[in-house]
């Protein structure tokens, strides 16, 4: 028998939506071992059955299968930033609305998409205010961003900076010191478009989602880091996680649609809040639809990354 479809909103023209499901992390950055039972029962009070699919150790692949396996409509995501881009980077623009809540540390695309970062508070405007909205982004190395990636020495400022919000000093210190370290060791080079070969300390790539300077799912920010010695690297490095890097006169800016980067050594990057090694030759493509996601319509966006 065909489950019947459920209305999200009460709200003229709402989305019918036959099949819920939801993938919960309960020992993510900012939820707890109740999140299952609690998202279950904020849903069940909209009148939402969905089967709900809970990430346990080791059991990632699987839960994923799992909850493709069910062909949804729609797969809420309570989870942490790792989780929220695999989930959107199997669905593509072809396979079920996404709905990404804020559980994890940054939630830079839950963020992104609702603007808040209680997931209750998403939660409720995903299906109070929620239409299908398509969501640019990129890949780079085969790795999908959807709102920022940072090639180069930046990236490896992320965990000190992770380390010292969450009160731990120590090894905060020695992060940076093994960052500082590394950071200097060779410069990334670059290509935007079919332009020339470059060199610079951090290629940034900004999707449309968050860009200040993209009105439209048009192509890539390219944000391009040039230093003259190590103390303007550092600041730099700062500049790119913590505030807006355009202020900054070492910074030029370009619409791409394709890049290229290399490196002597494996490129440390960081996608969405996520650290990875990429290659030592990485490709970066624009996606103008990587993705469908339950979430009002878009706003002008306030700040990047």
């Amino acid at each position: 028998m065909k489950p019947e479809s459920t209305r999200i909103s009460t709200r003229p023209g709402a989305l019918r939506l036959k099949r819920i499901v939801a993938i919960v992390n309960p020992r993510s950055g900012s939820v707890s071992e109740m999140a299952p039972d609690d998202l279950r029962q904020e849903l069940l009070e909209r009148g939402i059955e969905a089967r709900i699919h809970v990430l346990e150790s080791g059991n990632f692949s699987d839960v994923l299968d799992q909850a493709f396996a069910d062909s949804p409509d729609l797969i809420i995501v309570l989870a942490g930033d790792g989780t929220v881009r695999a989930v959107a980077s199997r669905a593509g623009p072809d396979g079920p609305l996404v709905a990404p809540l804020p559980g994890g540390t940054m939630n830079m695309l839950p963020k992104a998409v609702y603007g808040v970062t209680d997931w209750r508070a998403a939660l409720s405007l995903a299906l109070e205010e929620g239409e299908v909205r398509e969501i640019a982004g990129g890949v780079v190395d085969g790795e999908p961003f959807y709102c920022a990636a940072i090639l180069g020495p930046a990236a490896l400022w992320a965990p000190a900076r992770e380390a010292l919000r969450e009160g731990r000093i120590v090894r905060s210190l020695a992060q940076a010191r093994w960052a500082f370290k590394k950071a200097f060791m060779g410069r990334v080079r670059y290509r935007l478009d079919r332009g020339e070969l470059q060199r610079a300390e951090a290629l940034v790539l900004i999707s449309p989602l968050i860009s200040m300077a993209l009105t439209d799912n048009s192509g890539l920010e390219a944000a391009v880091m040039r230093t003259s010695d190590a103390r303007e690297a550092f600041r730099l490095a700062a500049n790119a996680v913590f505030s807006n890097w355009r202020d900054d006169p070492s910074v030029d800016t370009k619409i791409v649609k394709r890049a290229h980067a290399w490196s002597r050594s494996r490129i440390p990057a960081l996608l969405d809040g996520e650290t990875t090694r990429l290659s030592t030759d990485a490709e970066i493509r624009f996606l103008p639809v990587a993705f469908r996601a339950l979430a009002p319509r878009a706003q002008a966006p306030e700040a990047e990354a």
